[in-house]
Parts: structure tokens; C-alpha cells; sequence
């Protein structure tokens, strides 16, 4: 079979380095260069999301489609069952184009991404079945691997009213027979990690919802799949995505602290790890690079799904991220717990409905490829240099003292504690924290940003 070019276009995209004004070149993601000790591209691990670069049209609440492609974008039911696995067929053809010319060696997916849903359950699963077994020839022909697959469990009129969390029980089941096949073919194409995201699992009034009832039955889902995993032998980690909130007005995972207590709740925390959206985390309220820190902090950090939000948006738009700042933040936390084991950094972003052109597809990934590179170069640099980590420590200097170590430690009490205070006797009243000194921590942050680049020219 003849396999159709659709980026004819487009060359393999190359590094070319800092000096190059080609916007289909890399400047600072040169995958084989050694930073502390690994590729560029193992730290970095990119990967390209299915679901908005081979499905997105365009369309918002106030617009239909506006992005044209040369291949399926919306599925197609109403046509012989044969030509519904060409057209699959095709856009996998597209996507593993794109990934290969690209040249990421990650990409993720969602089972409805792939292949749509048809009358029953058995021909659905058949024809996904039949799709992904034509992606894993791909994948051995590419030496393109799969990050991840999840279940789309919130796009269907049936999960309108969640899916784990549904009040109706058919809909529970047809969830949890939903995850069961993802996993399936996860575990078939080498996925390194399966991912739940509860789009619709939350509230819009606490009047009609039962939370405790809920909550009970979304851990059971996940016992189960648990369960099922340890059966079919899959070695993929579990991991959970936190939002807020959108589409619903408040979601059950609603930041990386939330779902970190309800694993531990449901003793499901040596099960699963977190993969962090930043567009999320701003959404509930918090800096771009918090729900990673805090879950790399306890080690619940198992991915990164490296998009941005706009700050004067109050939705999630799905953007490219291009703030060096930004990235530098991110890599700095990865460089710290030794890189991902299972996860990466992925691409779950979407070009603007205004930006039509398939070339745009390319410019947008170069471009925050790029930005995260030299967010790896920069944070390399800072934690090789080691001012800021210096400073951090002169700030928690008195928690070295012999009765801080009490604390530290565990063996301290209350009653330790106050006979400690009383002996500073007048002394108390000038207890005071020192300087936080912020500007000087954001001063050392900007000029070792600075000093990393300059090194890099220096070499060009």
C-alpha cells in the first residue's frame, strides 16, 4: 500500500543552533548533546499529543472549524466499516509523519482519538484493535514509542454527568469497560505510563451530588484497574491529572495536593503518580511550576503535560509555552529528581484557530521545544553554579541548630518547646524571621539565566 505524504512541504527539521533565524530549525535543542550527564533528549523526553494536533479544528463556543486538513479531523460513522479503518489508517499515517519529521520519539493518545465509537461495544473494540495494531507496525518502522494512552471517559453524551463518578451505574460500567480495553492496547504498544484525567468527575451543584458516594466509586474504579493491570501484566505507572475545574465548575482532582490526599485516603498512593497540566495549575490559583514542585517534593511527579495558559483567559486554552522563565522553573525541578522514568514532557497544546497553515503545526512545536531546551541549558547551569541553592540554604540556616533538629527529627515536644522559649527570656521580643530577600533570589535566578546563554554563544 502506497502511503500518502502530508507534509510534503517539510523537511526533517535540524539543529542549526543559537544563530539561526529559521523558524523550522532548532536554535537550542540539540537532542545528542550531553547536559550533566544525559542527551538533551533524555532529559527532555518530547512528546506530541493525537488528540489536538490530528483532531483539533479549530472550533471554540463562538466558531466552528477553522483548521482544514488534508486528512480525518472529525470522524465519520455513517460510512462503510472498511472505509472508516482507511481513514484511521491515514491520519495515523499523518501523525507518525509528523512525529518522525519533527523528530520527537514520544507522541500520547486517547482511545477516541484513534478510532471512534460505533454501535456496540465489541465493534468499537474491534476496529480499535484493528487501528492500533496498524500504529504499533508504525512504531517499529519509526522507532516512535508511546508515552502514554488514556480513555476519553468525558467527551460522550453518556458521561455528561461524569463517568467514574456517574450516578448512573450503566454508565460506571461502560467507563470502567472503556479504561479496560485503553488499557489494553496501552499495554500493547509499550506504553510507559496510562493517564486518567476527570473531565467530567466533579460537580455543578452540591445539591443533586452525593460527594462521599462518588468519590468511594472513583477509587473503586481505580482499585480495579489496578487490579487489572497486575493481570495482563502491564508495567505502565498510573497516573492522574488534576484540574479544577472546566468542563465542570469544580473537579475532584483539583490540584496536585487534593489528589495526593485522596490517593493516600484510598490507599492508592503506591499505585499512581501525577501527571502535571500548568495550564491546570494556574487555573486553580497557583505559579505556573507548583502543583510540579510540590508533587516532585513528595514524589508523586511521574509527567508533565508542558502547555500555558493566557492570564487574561479564564479557560484553558492549551497554549505553546514560550517563556524561558517558565521552563527554566519546570527543568530545574526535573534536573533535581534525576529526570522522568515513565513520563516526559508533552505537547497536550493546540495552535490558535487563527493559525491555519500546516506549517504552523511545526513552528509551534520548534519553537517550545526550544524554549524547554534552553530551559534545560539554564537550569543546568544554575544547579552546576549553585548560588541560588546557596542562598536557599542560608535562609533555613537556623533549622541546623541542635533544638530544630528536634523537630526535624520527630522527638521534639510542645513542652521542649517552651522551655526553650523561656530561656530566651527578653530576647523574645526581638524574635523576627531575617530578610526573605526575594529580589535578590530573583536577581540571582535572572543573571544565571543570562550567564548560561552567554556561555552557549560563547561556543558558537
Amino acid at each position: 500500500m502506497t502511503v500518502k505524504e502530508f507534509f510534503a512541504s517539510a523537511k526533517q527539521i535540524e539543529y542549526k543552533g543559537p544563530s539561526s533565524e529559521d523558524p523550522l530549525s532548532y536554535r537550542w535543542y540539540n537532542k545528542d548533546e550531553v547536559i550533566l550527564g544525559k542527551k538533551m533528549s533524555e532529559w527532555l523526553k518530547f512528546s506530541v499529543c493525537y488528540w489536538h494536533t490530528f483532531r483539533g479544528t479549530g472550533l471554540d463556543p463562538f466558531g466552528t472549524h477553522t483548521l482544514d486538513r488534508p486528512w480525518y479531523s472529525i470522524d465519520r460513522t455513517d460510512i462503510p466499516y472498511a472505509e472508516i479503518v482507511e481513514y484511521c489508517k491515514a491520519r495515523v499515517d499523518a501523525a507518525f509523519e509528523f512525529f518522525t519529521k519533527l523528530g520527537v520519539e514520544y507522541y500520547t493518545f486517547h482511545d477516541r482519538d484513534v478510532s471512534p465509537e460505533l454501535a456496540t461495544l465489541a465493534e468499537t473494540n474491534q476496529l480499535l484493535d484493528e487501528v492500533t495494531d496498524y500504529m504499533l507496525k508504525k512504531q517499529e518502522a519509526t522507532g516512535v514509542k508511546l508515552l502514554w494512552g488514556t480513555a476519553n471517559l468525558f467527551s460522550a453524551p453518556r458521561f455528561a454527568q461524569g463517568a467514574g463518578t456517574s450516578c448512573e451505574f450503566d454508565v460506571y460500567a461502560t467507563a470502567a469497560a472503556q479504561v479496560k480495553k485503553a488499557m489494553d492496547v496501552t499495554h500493547k504498544l509499550g506504553g510507559s505510563a496510562y493517564i486518567f484525567w476527570g473531565g467530567r468527575e466533579g460537580y455543578a451543584s452540591l445539591l443533586n451530588t452525593n460527594v462521599r458516594k462518588e468519590l468511594d466509586n472513583m477509587a473503586a474504579l481505580f482499585k480495579m484497574a489496578v487490579a487489572y493491570k497486575e493481570k495482563i501484566g502491564a508495567t505502565f505507572t498510573f497516573m492522574i491529572e488534576p484540574k479544577p475545574r472546566e468542563p465542570m465548575k469544580h473537579q475532584y482532582d483539583y490540584d496536585a495536593q487534593t489528589v495526593i490526599g485522596f490517593l493516600k485516603t484510598y490507599g492508592l498512593d503506591k499505585d499512581f503518580k501525577l501527571n502535571i497540566e500548568p495550564n491546570h495549575t494556574t487555573l486553580a490559583g497557583h505559579e505556573y511550576v507548583h502543583d510540579i514542585l510540590v508533587s516532585a517534593e513528595y514524589d508523586f511527579l511521574g509527567s508533565i503535560d508542558c502547555n500555558t495558559g493566557d492570564p487574561l483567559v479564564g479557560w484553558d486554552t492549551d497554549q505553546f509555552l514560550m517563556n524561558d522563565r517558565d521552563a527554566t522553573l519546570v527543568m530545574m525541578v526535573v534536573l533535581k529528581m534525576g529526570g522522568f522514568t515513565a513520563g516526559g514532557l508533552n505537547f497536550d497544546c493546540k495552535v490558535r484557530r487563527e493559525s491555519t497553515d500546516l506549517e504552523d503545526m511545526f513552528i509551534s512545536h520548534i519553537g517550545s521545544m526550544d524554549c524547554f531546551a534552553k530551559g534545560l541549558r539554564m537550569a543546568a547551569h544554575i544547579q552546576s553554579r549553585g548560588r541560588l541553592a546557596g542562598l536557599l540554604e542560608q535562609r533555613y540556616a537556623s533549622w541546623t541548630g541542635a533544638d530544630a533538629k528536634g523537630v526535624v527529627g520527630g522527638a521534639a515536644t510542645f513542652e521542649e518547646l517552651e522551655q526553650y522559649v523561656l530561656g530566651l527570656g527578653a530576647k523574645l521580643q526581638t524574635v523576627r524571621a531575617r530578610s526573605g530577600k526575594q529580589e535578590l533570589f530573583e536577581r540571582v535566578f535572572a543573571d544565571e539565566c543570562d550567564s548560561a546563554l552567554i556561555e552557549v554563544a560563547k561556543k558558537h
